[in-house]
């Protein structure tokens, strides 16, 4: 299916959900939508993007994903991906194209990713689809496509904006915590993304990382929250 203006029928049967659904999803405003007149029309790309960020769990989820098999085996934590080295504690940049590059080229001298320029284009290109800033200061930057060539093995760099960085976030505030999170693959295997999504929802967690004084104070209040989260886990499970 290109990309075109689909209608609740067309989506409905693209999703395989009833149209009453995606009616109440449009209405209560986490499928990205439009209204013209009396009726509701999506793109194709905008319901990819916000699939996807559903899938990786950086979102609200409405749509459930049942487990694959073999993902155990799969699970990482935020010392398999991230480390002190990845962290950028104030960003140079002030705008978003410039912010992408940099955070692109800390991932590029660290030997994550082989082509830098690859990677600022489906970055971009992502942003021009639908903006990562989810609100609360903070953005998920991610590819709409996985790249296992150019992609070296998964990892998150982590830039930080004291000032805030005008990113189209969903409030209208600046963005002040800039994830560039590496995919390499398709599959649903990166569970710390979702940890992460509900480590900085928590009761000033964002503050936390704010006011933290370098990148090694940054990572060790992340990784706090990680262990905090783990924590309460098994107890939310009783």
């Amino acid at each position: 299916m290109e990309d075109r203006l689909m209608t609740v029928k067309d989506l409905a049967a693209y999703l395989k959900l009833n149209e009453r659904t995606v009616l109440k999803l449009a209405a209560d405003g986490p499928l990205p939508a439009v209204k013209v007149g009396n009726q509701w029309r999506f793109r194709r790309a905008m319901i990819d993007a916000w699939l996807d960020d559903q899938m990786l769990g950086i979102s609200q989820r409405y749509v459930e994903r049942p487990p694959a098999a073999g993902d155990r085996r799969l699970l990482l934590d935020l010392a398999s991906c991230f480390a002190p080295e990845h962290i950028i504690p104030s960003l140079a940049a002030r705008t978003k194209t410039t912010v992408v590059e940099e955070l692109v080229a800390r991932a590029h001298q660290l030997g994550l990713v082989r082509d830098k320029t690859w990677f600022v284009g489906a970055l971009i290109e992502r942003e021009n689809v639908m903006p990562s800033a989810t609100g609360n200061g903070v953005a998920f930057l991610h590819t709409l496509h996985r790249n296992a060539v150019d992609i070296v093995r998964p990892f998150m760099v982590l830039g930080r904006s004291p000032e805030g960085v005008d990113f189209d976030a969903l409030d209208d505030r600046p963005t002040h915590l800039l994830f560039l999170l590496g995919l390499k693959y398709n599959e649903l295997h990166l569970p710390w993304l979702t940890k992460l999504s509900h480590m900085l929802a928590r009761a000033g967690a964002v503050q936390a990382l704010l006011g933290a004084p370098d990148a090694s104070a940054i990572y060790d209040t992340l990784t706090a929250a990680e262990r905090s989260l783990q924590a309460a886990a098994p107890a939310a499970a009783q």
